[in-house]
């Protein structure tokens, strides 16, 4: 062996065992820090929603993968309505209770949690149960040779009157049809109508009845999966007749009715026999027509399993950005203005359950969290909404409670936010930790305005003026202040578009307020002498741009300090 040849392995191998020396280095830090949850453990949290290091690992990589593909145009600064009212909702199943005391204790928690809606069923089946235009139960279980039921608005009308007391609004789902109307007993307990027209004149009866008290109509939900479609093969053209023929009816009752499509459920099938993908589905709604005869659309908003600060975006995987795709077929479709809802969120707690997993139906089925983490990822999902996702309005946790505990062996029973006691003699329920820190969270939150435009009547304007017809407003509608516009903004500038309320035919000003040269800060801004109108509010966040920029030079820096580095060890093990 040459000398010149030993000196080469002698040298590779003291290269070798520095590199190891390195790596072993950086792979015990890493481990100590994902353990102690320290700063690479935030990262990767922050960008994957996973708290364990297998799944950090695998959703870092998968994330990477948003580098490469095209963004998605979520149009982040596009004017949106429908979601200016305060956006804390949950379902209810209040139709399946009988004592009035219980239903008011319910509405009381809901209410002190400061939750202001109500997204609650009016099961067709249940007001029209007799057949066509005839609601009322005419048997006879007890044996006193009445109807059961004679009048079937009785229940519903008690549930309104009951939100009303409680100062709760209502979002109604219009869905689940009665026996009577498919000749096929076959088709499936929600199929959809022989005659669509039937299903028309139940929702046309729904909102005459409520007219003036009720103006957010959910039509369906979850047309794309199985069994909300029934026994019958996905139809998106089937769903956007029964939408649009409904849209058409209700808003010719009251043109203010404000009509929320059926929820979207996430699912990546592609087959159309039971389920569909959601991204097809809605994009099949367009195509026949279907974009035209909703104001709001509604898609479910479950973590499933990762937490609420998941970045992956791919269309094959579910999340709890599902819905940026979504607004990305609405934007490509002309619907930038439009907003969506989530008629359903929450994480299903069965990690706590008491019943062993193989004793509880579709276990796993979504997720499996503790009560700690359900109750921690909710405020989180709620602030990221607020900070990131500008088209999402209302949100509506996925749900209060049942109306007894004997549905434990079933996975969706443990999205819960209170346990049913179960004593008819007193009406009472004990709240889980989600309940608990959601309250916290909605009473306890600042109101401030993140990147995107707000319309005036904004809920997070407070106090807010009155609000007044303008057919030059973006909407039609701006709000009138008698005294100086004030709000709290967080970004690196303010564009208000206002005009002075006592100067006749005066066209809109635009003014704008610089809050920061550098990153994003949060700032309480005071604005104009009053009388005023505004319309719109504009707040803008450029230091995300100069935040990638330093990154990208600290990134540059540290590659050519670590060549510096290797360069040094080379000459010197030469």
């Amino acid at each position: 062996m040459t000398e010149a040849v030993a000196n080469v392995r002698h040298s590779l191998r003291w290269r070798a065992t520095i590199i190891a020396i390195l790596a072993l280095a950086f792979a015990l830090l890493l481990a100590l820090d994902l353990r102690h949850k320290g700063l690479a453990w935030q990262f990767l949290w922050s960008q994957t929603g996973e708290e364990e290091a297998p799944g950090q690992i695998r959703g870092i990589v998968e994330a990477a993968g948003n580098l490469i593909r095209a963004p998605l145009s979520t149009e982040a600064l596009s004017p949106i309505r429908h979601k200016a009212e305060v956006p804390y909702g949950i379902n209810t199943f209040l139709e399946q209770e009988v004592e009035g005391p219980k239903i008011e204790a319910m509405l009381q928690m809901i209410s002190e949690a400061g939750f202001r809606w109500l997204r609650q069923e009016f099961p067709w089946e249940d007001l029209e149960f007799d057949g066509r235009g005839q609601y009322s139960v005419s048997r006879d279980l007890n044996g006193d040779g009445e109807p059961d039921v004679p009048d079937t608005w009785l229940k519903y009308d008690r549930i309104v009157d009951l939100a009303e007391a409680y100062g709760l609004r209502l979002m109604v789902r219009l869905s689940n049809p009665p026996a009577w109307s498919r000749a096929d007993p076959e088709a499936g307990d929600r199929a959809p109508p022989d005659d669509l027209q039937d299903y028309v004149n139940y929702a046309i009866a729904v909102a005459e009845r409520y007219r003036g008290r009720i103006s957010h109509y959910q039509i369906w939900n979850e047309p794309n999966i199985y069994p909300e479609w029934g026994n019958r093969p996905i139809d998106p053209a089937g769903y956007s007749e029964l939408l649009c023929r409904t849209y058409a009816a209700l808003k010719a009752v009251d043109p203010d009715i404000v009509i929320i499509s059926g929820a979207i459920a996430p699912t990546i099938a592609l087959d159309g026999a039971r389920d569909l993908s959601d991204l097809v589905f809605l994009q099949a709604l367009y195509d026949s027509g279907g974009g035209e005869c909703f104001d709001v659309l509604s898609a479910q908003g479950y973590g499933l399993r990762s937490g609420p600060t998941d970045q992956r975006l791919r269309a094959t995987s579910v999340n709890v950005a599902r819905h940026s795709y979504y607004r990305d077929i609405m934007v490509r479709n002309g619907d930038a203005h439009k907003a969506i809802w989530l008629s359903e969120a929450a994480w299903n707690a069965t990690l706590d359950a008491e019943l062993p997993p193989e004793q509880i139906s579709l276990y796993g089925n979504y997720g499996n969290v503790t009560q700690e983490q359900a109750a921690r990822y909710m405020p989180m999902l709620y602030d990221r909404i607020q900070r990131e996702w500008q088209w999402v309005g209302n949100v509506f946790y996925w749900f209060f409670t049942r109306k007894d505990p004997f549905e434990a062996d079933q996975a969706f029973y443990y999205f819960r936010m209170a346990e049913p006691d179960y004593q008819p003699e007193k009406p009472t329920f004990t709240p889980l930790p989600v309940y608990h820190s959601v309250s916290n969270y909605i009473n306890g939150q600042k109101l401030v305005l993140y990147r995107g435009m707000h319309q005036a009547e904004t809920w997070q304007v407070q106090p807010g003026g009155n609000l007044v017809s303008d057919n030059s407003a973006r909407f039609q509608q701006a709000v009138a202040f008698g005294s100086p516009l004030k709000f709290t903004a967080h970004g690196t500038a303010v564009d208000i578009r206002w005009r002075p309320s006592d100067e006749a035919d005066s066209g809109w000003r635009v003014s704008h307020i610089s809050l920061s040269g550098d990153l994003a800060r949060t700032q309480e801004i005071a604005f104009g002498e009053a009388p005023l109108i505004v319309d719109e509010i504009a707040v803008y966040d450029r230091g995300r741009n100069r935040m990638l920029s330093w990154l990208a030079l600290g990134l540059a820096g540290a590659a050519l300090v670590l060549g510096t580095i290797l360069l040094a060890l080379r000459e010197r093990l030469r």
